[in-house]
């Protein structure tokens, strides 16, 4: 019989083991193509006896990448009143590990990416578990619509998806959309989406070990969907109007990662470290009353289509 189905502390010993590995693997892929700057490691554990730390891993004023952090962490804890009656947690302990990541680019014509990739457990008081489950996803956004960028990027994930189901890409897709949204503007999409996806339980149609081959098959996709677009695009001439653009999309990423974003709220409600949660928001931004771009324009057509979200494969 496997030890993932029969010792909880081996099994996330082995999902601990393909994070660590797999933020090594994504710096190094990021490195590569920025051909600059290198990634600063900053070791971390927990204050004042909560248990666990992690790596944030942090680059800036590269030839590519203007900011981003690839972080891992490991925490656990016993559960608080405030994460019983804010995050509906009922149990005694729990643990997570994971790992997330932001790039922003310096080139508006590059888009910003975020991914991450989770797994959590919850204890009774004998340390037994009651609950588990993983999460995840990756979107994309751009500041400028490159059609075949989007079509890359989300068919990448399809694929990858493809053998554990062929309902996952279509539901995901659409969950995403839905949950990257800045609902307090109409509705108005942070990027053009990809895949997203939580509270995945083991159950009959996929057990642990399945999902656990899932959320591989995710995170190995990551570097294949993005460092493509990222070489295609990291050279095109750009203006001062497009960093300004840049600069007042990023201030809708700003929007959704304070207000809206799950893992921003989780970190800091469950007193994570605030340099490592904040680490997504970008390092210039703009917030003009009431912006709006020219009508029939490249900027208007970003916008659209983050209004309306689309099939794009």
């Amino acid at each position: 019989m496997s030890i993932y189905k029969t010792e909880t502390h081996a099994f996330r010993e082995c999902w601990i083991e393909y994070i660590l590995n797999l933020q090594q693997e994504i710096c190094a892929g990021l490195e590569k193509i920025d051909g600059k700057a290198h990634f600063i490691t900053d070791d971390w554990e927990r204050a004042e006896g909560r248990g666990g730390g992690g790596k944030t891993r942090v680059i800036t004023n590269g030839e590519v990448f203007e900011k981003g952090g690839v972080n891992s962490s490991v925490v656990y804890g016993k559960v608080s009143d405030k994460m019983r009656k804010q995050l509906g947690l009922d149990g005694e302990k729990w643990f997570a590990c994971g790992l997330s990541l932001v790039i922003h680019p310096f080139n508006p014509f590059v888009p910003t990416v975020h991914a991450n990739w989770r797994y959590f457990e919850l204890y009774d008081e004998n340390d037994n578990v009651i609950d588990q489950w993983f999460g995840g996803g990756s979107d994309l956004t751009p500041y400028y619509l490159f059609e075949e960028d989007a079509v890359h990027f989300h068919q990448t994930f399809k694929n990858a998806m493809q053998p554990f189901g062929e309902d996952l890409y279509p539901k995901y897709k659409k969950w995403c959309d839905e949950y990257f949204t800045n609902v307090h503007r109409e509705n108005e999409m942070r990027g053009i989406g990809g895949v997203f996806y939580d509270h995945l339980k083991p159950s009959p149609d996929m057990d642990l070990e399945q999902l656990f081959q899932f959320q591989q098959a995710n995170g190995n996709s990551f570097l294949n969907a993005y460092l493509p677009i990222v070489e295609k695009r990291k050279s095109y001439p750009f203006a001062p109007e497009n960093k300004y653009w840049q600069e007042i999309r990023r201030g809708r990423y700003v929007e959704f990662n304070l207000i809206h974003d799950r893992g921003t709220l989780f970190g800091l409600k469950t007193n994570g470290r605030t340099e490592s949660i904040l680490m997504s928001l970008p390092p210039t931004v703009r917030f003009d009353y009431n912006y709006q771009p020219k009508e029939e324009s490249e900027e208007a057509k970003l916008l659209e289509a983050c209004k309306h979200p689309r099939e794009w494969i």
